[in-house]
């Protein structure tokens, strides 16, 4: 089934910043009718490519939740535009958009304290994406890890895989966003976010702010299979991977094939034991305990008795954001609706930062 054009049609368009009540700035999510933007201002965005794992679960998205009661504006993506650095299938990518929402929401995302949207329904990215790549050298986009990673995978990349850095910084200034919750390998990225919003305003005038990270202290998930490696979507050995939709049976079954050694103690000790200490780690995250105490509550167990209690704490909360994930995605309707919506107070934040740009570069 296609992306209904309603959804498509009344939201892509560049933002027309007016003074009418569709100009108005959105706070959490409510309009405050002040044309400046909040002081502290957070901004984050994440590619649709599918539902999410419990990687990324521990690793973001359960922070993403908790940031919605720290400030007053908060802001999140679903990079679409970044999704085509990489060939994607239409249908596929319109679906993905929709399960990515849905997962979000089902996890604690909630569109009254927090302003959800698609990326490609407002230009204004795309539009200061250019500006910003004619402040920024090719040099400087060279040594980023990312295009070195997957132009070597690929033999070569596209010209948007080269530039998709200056469209990331662009996501985080077109809102003048304070702050950006990001993973340790993503710091170099949100580096030139802060170097080239330097650049701007050494050029034109102090405009915008330096984003600060906001680094998550969840350890990292590691595949099941081989926890040398970071759990992923792409992994291709199927029990490597726990998503959020997985039925009690999946988890159960990844849980008890997952990777551990001949030791049957459980301890905590990733240097030399890390597919244990990658279950411990799941153990304590999804728990709420302290390392040091789910080690305590597993002493006397082997690793097999072990693998139950894990499954068991995992299935324990992921289960109501499986079954609200299937409910949300049942009804396409709403969900279009709601990306709508939150593209009109989005784009009520990025016009005026625009009109801005426009006139200090020049435009007019």
């Amino acid at each position: 089934m296609a992306l209904s054009m309603r959804f498509n049609v009344k939201s892509v368009f560049r933002c027309v910043y007016k003074s009418n009540s569709h100009g108005r700035l959105f706070k959490a999510g409510k309009a405050t009718g002040t044309t400046s933007l909040p002081k502290a201002q957070v901004f984050s965005g994440i590619q649709p490519t599918g539902v999410p794992h419990l990687g990324n679960y521990l690793g973001a998205l359960e922070s993403w939740v908790a940031l919605q009661d720290k400030y007053s504006t908060v802001m999140y993506s679903i990079v679409d535009l970044h999704s085509i650095t990489q060939p994607q299938d239409p249908q596929m990518l319109r679906e993905n958009i929709l399960d990515m929402a849905a997962s979000l929401l089902a996890c604690g995302i909630d569109p009254t304290r927090s302003i959800l949207f698609q990326q490609s329904q407002v230009s204004e990215h795309a539009e200061l994406s250019w500006i910003l790549g004619c402040l920024t050298s090719m040099p400087r986009l060279r040594h980023l890890p990312q295009w070195k990673m997957k132009s070597k995978q690929k033999n070569e990349g596209s010209v948007g895989l080269y530039t998709y850095p200056v469209l990331q910084a662009a996501d985080i200034l077109l809102y003048k966003s304070t702050h950006v919750p990001v993973g340790e390998d993503q710091i170099q990225h949100l580096e030139l976010a802060q170097d080239l919003a330097r650049i701007f305003n050494n050029q034109y005038g102090e405009f915008f702010p330096e984003p600060r990270a906001l680094l998550s202290d969840t350890r990292k998930v590691k595949s099941l299979r081989d926890p040398s490696s970071k759990m992923s979507k792409s992994d291709p050995q199927k029990l490597a991977t726990v998503f959020l939709t997985d039925t009690p049976d999946d988890i159960v079954l990844k849980i008890r094939r997952a990777v551990t050694d001949f030791t049957s103690e459980v301890t905590y000790e990733p240097e030399s034991r890390p597919g244990v200490s990658n279950l411990v780690s799941m153990h304590a995250a999804v728990s709420g305990q302290s390392v040091e105490e789910v080690v305590r509550l597993a002493e006397g167990m082997d690793t097999g008795q072990y693998k139950n209690v894990v499954a068991e704490a995992i299935v324990q909360k992921l289960q109501p954001i499986r079954l609200e994930i299937q409910r949300l995605r049942a009804d396409r309707g709403y969900l279009e609706s709601l990306l709508a919506k939150g593209a009109e107070k989005a784009c009520s934040l990025a016009a005026p930062v625009m009109t801005e740009v426009r006139k200090l570069v020049g435009f007019y």
